[in-house]
């Protein structure tokens, strides 16, 4: 399992730690990742329009195919969400 966000790997070492993790999170500052996963979208912020990382599960199978897509995930449930998945 991978985390990956544009926030910078000392950020994402804190966040990890806060959390405790249990998984590798990858820093995309330049958001390669995440254009190339259609995943930095416009939001609303405060009232304005921003591009931001709209947070996605990806399921990717042993050949390296995207297997299944979580769109606009929230944590609560979200991991029983995917074992459900894993498991069908």
């Amino acid at each position: 399992m991978l985390g990956i966000s544009p926030d910078s790997p000392k950020a994402q070492k804190s966040f990890k730690e806060k959390y405790e993790l249990p998984f590798t999170l990858l820093s995309d500052p330049d958001k390669k990742v995440a254009k190339a996963f259609d995943v930095l979208k416009e939001k609303n912020m405060y009232g304005k329009t921003v591009l931001g990382i709209e947070r996605t599960t990806f399921l990717i199978d042993p050949q390296g195919r995207v297997a299944h897509v979580f769109p606009k995930v929230k944590a609560d449930g979200h991991a029983e969400e995917v074992l459900a998945e894993l498991k069908k």
